[in-house]
């Protein structure tokens, strides 16, 4: 069976598109496979990175793996 590829509105490949930088709060939470509510306990803490930008708040993708490595190394 020939795998085909998909193909978003603007005619890229889904493929080949980039890992998003930073993530909204929803977007953070099923990367880090919690609810929404543990990921703003997390944030309030200042326990997950988390950046603002104006009111928003983003999560930067490469420092939530950081994170979870640095915890999964103190574990052992």
């Amino acid at each position: 069976m020939e795998k085909t590829n998909l193909i978003q509105p603007e005619g890229r490949p889904l493929d080949s598109c980039p890992e998003p930088l930073l993530l909204r709060p929803a977007e953070a939470a099923r990367f880090l496979a919690i609810s929404p509510r543990k990921l703003w306990e997390l944030t309030n803490c200042r326990e997950v990175p988390a950046i603002r930008i104006g009111r928003s708040l983003r999560y930067p993708t490469e420092e939530l793996r950081n994170w979870v490595a640095a915890r999964r190394g103190s574990r052992s």
